[in-house]
């Protein structure tokens, strides 16, 4: 019965050592995606906050400037941007977005606006397959490879309904990452586009052809691109660092099964030991 009890103990360790063996292999993959991603994202961030001090610098020194870009229209749908990720494993990562994602849009439908989705990453598209929202479109492992053209071919697209006037609002939800200890759940208002007045009252020398609003409005898909590249790769490099602290504390646990497992493994054989040398003593003094 202990020989028996010992050999389930020992494939038990096997299998564990295993699977440890594999969530060691994927913190190592998902340490090594971070720094590309995280590298990528720092590099795009001077850039957006570049072409964002452009475009209000123009609001500010225009006089009476307006834009339909920056009001809120009565009329039209409101377009949620759902960045997730690609793949599990990665604890409540993609849980906490879609929590924030799916606050949004009952708010809004109790405000008696339409919402129209845009779902970035195959778990947000698996997601909301479920639900009866229209889907604007479904962009699947582009977190790895997100180049600017393919943001600024989303942004171009999302802009033509807006000047169409299908859309009232556009919100992206993407996850920030706070450090690679931390990951955060964000909600970011696109259009209309906020806080552009910085410097009410500042006027310079600079004249904007045909129009400060033209030249405004003629930014807005570079700036929507710029958003869309920088939250989805925040949210890649987020999805990774997420991963490796999952993969890390499945390690730890699995070591943990181990040392117990090692541990009730020698009980057993030195009971199974114990109880041979109880036999043959028993034996011998029956013999004599």
């Amino acid at each position: 019965m202990a020989a028996s009890n010992m050999k389930a103990i020992k494939r038990r360790i096997k299998s564990v050592e295993s699977t440890m063996q594999i969530t060691k292999a994927m913190e190592l993959v998902s340490s090594s995606k971070l720094r590309r991603a995280k590298a990528r994202a720092e590099q795009a961030v001077p850039f957006f906050n570049l072409l964002y001090e452009t475009m209000s610098e123009v609001a500010s020194e225009a006089v009476g400037f307006h834009s339909a870009y920056t009001e809120l229209r009565e009329e039209g749908a409101a377009l949620l941007v759902v960045i997730a990720g690609d793949r599990g494993l990665a604890g409540g990562f993609n849980i906490n977005v879609f929590r924030l994602a799916d606050q949004r849009i009952r708010e809004l439908e109790a405000e008696g606006r339409e919402v129209i989705l845009m779902t970035v990453g195959k778990k947000a598209s698996e997601h909301y397959a479920k639900t009866t929202k229209r889907v604007l479109g479904t962009f699947d492992n582009v977190g790895e490879t997100i180049s600017t053209y393919t943001a600024l071919h989303m942004a171009q697209h999302i802009v033509h309904l807006f000047d169409q006037g299908h859309l009232a609002l556009v919100d992206v939800f993407f996850t920030n990452m706070v450090s690679p200890l931390s990951q955060e759940a964000r909600q970011m208002q696109v259009i209309p586009v906020p806080n552009m007045e910085l410097n009410p009252g500042v006027r310079s020398l600079t004249h904007y052809e045909p129009s400060p609003e033209a030249v405004f409005d003629s930014l807005i898909p570079q700036y929507l691109a710029g958003i869309l590249y920088c939250t989805i790769v925040d949210t890649y490099a987020s999805e990774q660092a997420a991963r490796r602290m999952a993969m890390e504390n499945a390690s730890d646990n699995a070591q943990e099964m181990i040392d117990d497992l090692s541990l009730k493994y020698n009980r057993a054989r030195q009971a199974s030991i114990t109880q041979e040398l109880t036999e043959i003593v028993s034996g011998a003094n029956a013999q004599g």
